[in-house]
């Protein structure tokens, strides 16, 4: 790598890698991206554009309620979303499961991902032309310094999601047994179960407004006429949370064997709050564990000074005396 940067320095001056890193850079960009573009046009959307040039006013509705903003970004469909099934569908899971419903999330998604990697790129650039190229360095921290900004803003909106996926899962699971018993006091109370469900959902707005908003959305989608389970299916695949997936299998069994639905909720709520309680039992129980690193190197090294420090001080002042 050293005799290649050293040819490239005296072949193109002292950026010589920089300059062979970013023509390539932009070679690539100017070659794929005509083929990422490029969308042939589809029959069915030949059908489909002369269906709305015949409806006028229609269309213009439509754009209206959505801002223009589909119809813009829909030309770049094919770069800025997968083009496999199931790549697509766990993206789009994620991002659910991560609170973001909107149909265009998995195009804002992977959009953000270009968008702060070439950016990453660009500051990294920047930065080594201004504090790093006068300093001679090799081709591994060229690449380092203008590479690894990049990586960092291409993986920013994956761990971004990520956490927010967890965050959001952790509220749920942790609202779920009040939940529970706030459904089963408004069951026993007479309410059918459709409105206990908009009824927890306001109740629960302000602590857990995640859990808020799948209740409404549930109980939104059965006033439309959809499938009762089919609702609760989809609740628990967006939700990603093992008690909701439980719970939707105690409500579907339960009507479709036509048991109490109090009583179901009674037993499932006990062992919820059972094990809500196991839950933090374990969590208290890993907390000694935890706390053994840090109580060694906070205890350990001053008591080695209190005990050991006069000792060495003595030992210093006698061999600095002399025989």
């Amino acid at each position: 790598m050293d005799a290649i940067n050293q040819f490239l320095v005296d072949l193109l001056g002292p950026f010589g890698a920089l300059y062979l890193v970013g023509g390539l850079g932009l070679l690539l960009i100017v070659v794929t991206l005509p083929f990422f573009l490029r969308r042939e046009v589809d029959p069915i959307d030949k059908l489909k554009a002369n269906a709305q040039n015949t409806a006028g006013s229609e269309k213009k509705d439509r754009l209206r309620l959505s801002g223009g903003k589909i119809d813009k970004l829909e030309k770049y469909s094919n770069f800025l979303e997968p083009q496999n099934e199931e790549e697509y569908s766990a993206v789009r899971l994620k991002l659910l499961q991560a609170g973001y419903k909107s149909r265009d999330a998995v195009r804002f998604y992977h959009f953000a991902q270009f968008a702060l990697g070439i950016l990453g790129i660009i500051l990294g650039v920047i930065y080594f032309m201004l504090f790093k190229a006068g300093g001679d360095p090799t081709t591994q921290q060229t690449l380092m310094w203008i590479l690894g900004p990049g990586g960092i803003g291409y993986m920013f909106p994956k761990y971004w999601v990520t956490k927010r996926q967890q965050t959001r899962q952790e509220e749920i699971q942790d609202g779920f047994p009040d939940t529970l018993d706030m459904l089963l006091v408004c069951v026993e109370a007479g309410q059918s179960m459709d409105q206990a469900i908009l009824r927890v959902a306001k109740e629960i707005r302000t602590s857990y407004p995640s859990l808020a908003d799948e209740f409404e959305m549930v109980a939104n989608e059965t006033k439309a006429g959809k499938d009762k389970a089919t609702v609760l299916n989809d609740m628990a695949e967006r939700c990603g949370v093992m008690d909701i997936s439980s719970f939707v299998t105690v409500l579907v069994q339960s009507a479709t064997f036509g048991t109490s639905i109090a009583d179901a909720l009674r037993v499932y709520a006990s062992e919820m709050r059972d094990k809500r309680v196991m839950r933090a039992e374990e969590k208290a129980n890993k907390l000694p564990t935890k706390m053994t690193l840090a109580t060694m190197m906070l205890t350990v090294p001053p008591l080695l000074i209190i005990l050991v420090g006069p000792s060495v001080h003595g030992i210093t002042q006698m061999g600095s005396l002399g025989p």
